[in-house]
């Protein structure tokens, strides 16, 4: 059984009850999969299908428009995610299911699927809705990479850390701003790929802290360090060749955002300790 914990909680209630309905979807897979006494599975599952296409339709409608509204900075790439999410469930439902196997693999992949996004993706992505100023407000500052007083937590390690998370999206950002070329493309790639080494060493640091001093929310940090590794893992040069300057420039938006969203209201709640 699944159920929309609280980290998961995003504080607008609309979203979050949307939320809560996709957990039953899934909650309602589950129990499909694993009933003995429901052999034929497919009208269940095309039924169950029909509910995800219906349900991201509207919920993803709804949490652009709050998305616009608030000129939120993630939009666009939350847009993206969203078809991604829409193409998954219409490939599932145009599978061949006429066999019991086939029903059994189609119901776990999908159900898979749905686990990953809705912790990766609402912890992710959605966690950050309606938190961050709009993008004009904190875009336009001489060096939005720049580590300032505001972004310290007063542990030294951490902020140390932190720092140098800011130094390596600058690069990135940099990059932007004199326009990507295909040229480019190579050095882009190995500019993540020393931020998704330096991001991993520097979680692994921070949740040691967090396990050393017995902290509360470690397991909340654990599974958005998760979401965040994976999104700069997804990132691949065919993403990048289809529209290189737009693309950039929202990952740096996605990258920094995030990244300040999470020391501002998680990782300040770390309490510096003697260990």
């Amino acid at each position: 059984m699944f159920t929309l914990t609280s980290d998961c909680i995003i504080g607008v209630e609309a979203i979050d009850n949307e939320h809560r309905h996709l957990f039953e979807l899934l909650n309602e897979g589950l129990d499909m999969l694993h009933n003995n006494y429901l052999p034929d599975r497919y009208e269940d599952i095309k039924a169950l299908l029909r509910e995800l296409e219906s349900y991201a339709d509207q919920h993803f409608a709804h949490e652009e428009a709050y998305m616009e509204k608030l000129r939120d900075p993630e939009l666009i790439l939350q847009r993206s995610q969203h078809i991604v999410f829409k193409e998954k469930i219409r490939n599932w439902y145009f599978a061949n299911i006429d066999e019991v196997e086939e029903q059994e693999k189609v119901l776990d992949e999908l159900l898979n699927f749905l686990v990953r996004w809705l912790y990766h993706h609402i912890i992710g992505s959605d966690i950050m809705i309606g938190k961050l100023p709009p993008l004009e407000e904190w875009m336009i500052r001489e060096n939005p990479c720049e580590f300032t007083d505001d972004y310290k937590t007063g542990i030294y390690l951490i902020d140390k850390e932190h720092k140098e998370l800011f130094r390596i999206i600058d690069k990135v950002n940099r990059m932007v701003h004199e326009q990507i070329t295909e040229e480019d493309y190579e050095e882009v790639m190995n500019i993540l790929g020393e931020l998704k080494a330096y991001t991993e060493f520097h979680f692994k640091d921070e949740e040691e802290y967090m396990e050393g001093i017995h902290y509360e929310g470690l397991a909340a940090q654990k599974r958005a360090h998760a979401a965040f590794i994976e999104k700069i893992a997804d990132i691949k040069i065919e993403d990048i060749e289809k529209n290189p300057q737009e693309y950039m420039e929202t990952l740096v938006e996605y990258l920094l955002g995030w990244l300040i969203n999470h020391i501002l209201y998680t990782d300040k709640k770390i309490p510096d300790v003697q260990v």
